[in-house]
């Protein structure tokens, strides 16, 4: 267990890089952690990353095909933060993700849990959510 911490410790590291590569790559290998509240927190960053849209896309699709309530509430929240430009390159990650067979039901069936959240701005980006991934 003590390597699974390492790792996504290290990835917790790049998530701040200067270098759009790693945090590309920190968003990838944290998206499977969105149930930790420090990786959550990062990952929320890097999906509103304002110095490259290639983190955004490419975290949101991570956070889109791992699936689960909480990788998709971290998607909600970055949609209702979003100004128009990172909203696109949101709505580009997960749109890449869900070509793919499978994470549509996925997102579907966590939108409809999220739905009822007491958090406005998660009802808020779970209702575009829903509409990126309706069609």
């Amino acid at each position: 267990m003590p390597e699974m911490r390492s790792g996504w410790e290290a990835a917790l590291a790049e998530a701040t890089s200067s270098s759009w590569t790693h945090r590309v790559r920190a968003g990838q290998d944290l998206a499977r952690f969105a149930e930790v509240p420090e990786a959550a927190e990062a990952l929320l960053g890097l999906l509103l990353d304002t110095e490259d849209t290639a983190v955004t896309r490419q975290t949101a699709e991570a956070l889109t095909r791992v699936g689960t309530v909480a990788a998709v509430r971290l998607i909600a929240l970055a949609i209702a933060e979003a100004d128009d430009n990172q909203a696109d390159w949101l709505q580009t990650g997960v749109h890449d993700a869900v070509v793919e067979p499978g994470h549509r039901q996925d997102i579907a069936a966590a939108c409809r849990k999220l739905a009822r959240t007491p958090e406005e701005a998660v009802r808020r980006g779970v209702a575009d959510l829903s509409a990126w991934t309706s069609g």
